[in-house]
C-alpha cells in the first residue's frame, strides 16, 4: 500500500481558486454541515418537511460544500441525492463541487449520532466483532468493500475508522472500536484505513480517523455527548496507549481527524498541565500535540455540534463546547479555530466566520489556511472532475452477492462461544428447537421449529446486551450504565433451562457480565452483529469458530467500579480473560 502524499497539483489548484474566493465562500467551507436523504433521493429545501441539519439546497446555495448523511437511506436514493445535490452547487458561482461523509453503513446496530444499519450495503459485524476475528487481512477486505460501495453513491469520506481504545467496559462506545487492547486497535485501523484507498485517490474513501487524542478513558465510563459523560480522566497514567493508535495511523498518511467531545481533566503533556476544556477548543492538542509534535499536516473536523444548542428528538440538546459554556456562539467559533481545527462539525453558520473576519478577531490569513486544506482535499480526490455518479450502476455494484457472501462468513467468524461446559454444541440438525428472537423461516433450514419449551430438544434465545434506560432525546439511543442482567431476565432464563436445555446469545455490544448467565443455561455465546443464519451456521457446526473476546470481562459491578478507567486490563482474576472463546471441537461441517 502507498502512503498518500500532498498532491502539488491540488495544492496548486487549490490556491488558484483560493485566491478568487470571497470571505463568504472561505467561510461556508468551514462548516461540514448534516443533511439527510428525502423521500426518492431529493435535496431537501425550505419548502419540505424538515430534514436533519435543516434545508439542504438553502445551505448549498450559501456556500456549504461538505455534509455528513444521517440517518438510513437506500444506496439507489443516496446516489439519487448526491448527484441532485451537485447539480446545484454547479449552478454557484465557482462551482465547488459537495464532499459527502458518512458513519458507518455496513452493520446492524443503528444510533443516529454514530451510524446507520445497512439498508442495501453488504451487512458485516460491527468493528468491534472484526475485533473478535483479529484479522487483519479481512479487516482490509472489509474496507475495500465499504470503499466499493461507498463510492458508487458518492461518499467519499469515511467518519472513521474509530481508533480508541475500550478500555472502560461501561463506555456507550465500545461497539464502534477494535477493542480494549492498544496493539489490536492499531493494527486494525491501519488495515481499514489502507482498504479505504483504492488504487488512486480519484477511487479513495478518505478516512477520518476519530477521536484524537482517544475517547475511551471516560470518566465512570459515561459518553461526553452529555453533560454528565465530559470529562476524561487517566488515573492509570495509560495516555499514550490511547495516543498510539493515532501516531500510527499518522503515519500512514490519512488527511483527515476528528477530535473527541471529552474534556481533560489532570492531563499533563511536556510537563505541563493542558487546560480542561473539550479537546477541538484545545490549543496544546490540537496545535502542539497533533501539528508540531506528530506533525499532522491535514484536516482536522471537530466532533458535531459544539457551537449551536438545538433540540433532537423533541428534547433539548446542548453544544457540547465542555469548559467554555459560558462563551457565546461567536467566541466558541474562534476559540476553535485558535486551537487548530479546520471545520465545525454539524454546524452551518458560515456568518459567524465572516463577522470574525470583519471584527478583525480572526485575520483571513488564518481562514485562509483552512480553507486551502480543504479545497486541496476536494482536489485530492478528484470531486471538480469527476463529481457525479452512475446511479443506473448502483445495483451492480452495492450490496452485491458477493459482497453480501463476504459479510456474512465475517458474521460466522466474529461470533464467540464463551460457555460450552458439556460439549452441547454442535447442534444436530432435525433437532427440535424453540426459539425467541430468531426468524422460524431461518430456523426450519436447520431444525424443526417448536411452539412451546416442552416439546423442544432445545431452547434458543437472543438477546441484547444490558444497559440502563436514559431519559430523554438522543440520551435513548446511547447504550451506557450497569453491565447487570435484568432479575427477572435471569430467572426467566433459569426457568426456562430447567425445562429444556437452552443455549443464550447475547448482542455484545459492551462488556456485559456474561457470568450471570453462565450458570443458566446450557451454552452461551456472544456475537457484534450477525444474522441468524450466521449464528445458526456456528450452533449447528456448518462453519468452524474463530471469534474470541476483544476485551476482558469483570465478575460484578464492583470490579467494574474498581478499575481505572484508561487501563484495559487491570481486573486480576476476570470472569472471562481477553481473548476468551471455545474452538469447534470438531471440523466444521463439509471440512
Amino acid at each position: 500500500m502507498t502512503t498518500p502524499t500532498l498532491n502539488p497539483t491540488a495544492q496548486t489548484r487549490a490556491d488558484e481558486l483560493l485566491s478568487l474566493m470571497t470571505v463568504e465562500e472561505k467561510a461556508g467551507l468551514l462548516f461540514h454541515a448534516m443533511a439527510s436523504v428525502g423521500p426518492g433521493g431529493k435535496v431537501l429545501g425550505a419548502d419540505d418537511e424538515p430534514g436533519v441539519g435543516g434545508p439542504t439546497r438553502q445551505l448549498i446555495e450559501a456556500g456549504i460544500s461538505h455534509f455528513a448523511l444521517m440517518g438510513p437511506a437506500s444506496p439507489q436514493d443516496i446516489a439519487r441525492w448526491h448527484n441532485e445535490a451537485q447539480n446545484i452547487a454547479r449552478q454557484n458561482r465557482l462551482r465547488v463541487p459537495i464532499t459527502i461523509s458518512s458513519d458507518p453503513r455496513h452493520g446492524f446496530f443503528s444510533n443516529p449520532a454514530t451510524g446507520a444499519a445497512a439498508s442495501g450495503f453488504s451487512q458485516w459485524p460491527e468493528h468491534l466483532g472484526l475485533a473478535a476475528v483479529r484479522d487483519a487481512d479481512l479487516v482490509r477486505e472489509h474496507a475495500d468493500i465499504v470503499r466499493q460501495e461507498l463510492t458508487a453513491v458518492g461518499i467519499r469520506v469515511a467518519l472513521g475508522p474509530t481508533l480508541d481504545v475500550a478500555s472502560d467496559p461501561r463506555w456507550a462506545r465500545t461497539l464502534g472500536t477494535f477493542g480494549a487492547d492498544p496493539e489490536l486497535v492499531s493494527n486494525l485501523s491501519q488495515a481499514y484505513i489502507q482498504g479505504l484507498r483504492g488504487t488512486s485517490p480519484t477511487e479513495e474513501v478518505a478516512a477520518m480517523i476519530k477521536h484524537f487524542p482517544g475517547g475511551g478513558a471516560q470518566k465512570d465510563g459515561e459518553d461526553p455527548h452529555f453533560p454528565y459523560g465530559r470529562e476524561q480522566v487517566w488515573p492509570g497514567n495509560r495516555f499514550n496507549d490511547h495516543l498510539q493508535p493515532f501516531i500510527d495511523a499518522i503515519s500512514l498518511g490519512v488527511t483527515q481527524l476528528m477530535p473527541y467531545y471529552g474534556m481533560p481533566v489532570g492531563l499533563h503533556l511536556n510537563g505541563k498541565p493542558v487546560e480542561e476544556v473539550g479537546f477541538a477548543f484545545n490549543g496544546r492538542i490540537i496545535n502542539e500535540l497533533l501539528r508540531k509534535q506528530l506533525g499532522f499536516e491535514g484536516i482536522v473536523c471537530t466532533d458535531f455540534t459544539l457551537v449551536t444548542d438545538g433540540h433532537v428528538f423533541g428534547a433539548p440538546m446542548r453544544a457540547r463546547a465542555w469548559g467554555l459554556e459560558h462563551l457565546n456562539r461567536e467566541e466558541r467559533v474562534l476559540a476553535i479555530l485558535n486551537a487548530g481545527c479546520d471545520q465545525l462539525g454539524g454546524e452551518a453558520s458560515p456568518e459567524l466566520v465572516v463577522q470574525l473576519v470583519a471584527d478583525g478577531r480572526l485575520s483571513e490569513a488564518r481562514l485562509n489556511a483552512s480553507a486551502r486544506r480543504l479545497l486541496t482535499e476536494k482536489f485530492r480526490l478528484g470531486l471538480f472532475d469527476h463529481a457525479e455518479v452512475d446511479v443506473d450502476a448502483v445495483a451492480t455494484r452495492v450490496g452485491t452477492s458477493t459482497n453480501e457472501t463476504k459479510g456474512l462468513a465475517a458474521q460466522r467468524s466474529s461470533i464467540v462461544v464463551t460457555d460450552d461446559p458439556e460439549s452441547f454444541l454442535p447442534l444436530t440438525e432435525g433437532i427440535r428447537i424453540y426459539a425467541e428472537g430468531v426468524s422460524p423461516v431461518i430456523l426450519a433450514r436447520y431444525a424443526h421449529v417448536a411452539t412451546s419449551p416442552s416439546d423442544a430438544d432445545a431452547a434458543l434465545i437472543r438477546i441484547d446486551a444490558p444497559f440502563e434506560e436514559r431519559t430523554e432525546g438522543m440520551e435513548r439511543f446511547f447504550r451506557a450504565g450497569s453491565l447487570d442482567f435484568n432479575r427477572s431476565q435471569l430467572e426467566r432464563l433459569t426457568g426456562l433451562q430447567a425445562q429444556v436445555p437452552t443455549i443464550v446469545d447475547v448482542f455484545l455490544d459492551r462488556a456485559a457480565l456474561l457470568g450471570q448467565l453462565s450458570n443458566r443455561v446450557q451454552a452461551l455465546t456472544v456475537d457484534f452483529g450477525a444474522s441468524d443464519e450466521a449464528l445458526l451456521d456456528v450452533l449447528f457446526g456448518r462453519t468452524k469458530r474463530r471469534g474470541t473476546l476483544p476485551f476482558e470481562i469483570s465478575e460484578s459491578m464492583e470490579q467494574v467500579a474498581s478499575r481505572r478507567e484508561d487501563v484495559s486490563f487491570e481486573n486480576m482474576t476476570p470472569k472471562y480473560p481477553y481473548g476468551h472463546g471455545i474452538p469447534s471441537s470438531q471440523p466444521a461441517a463439509g471440512e
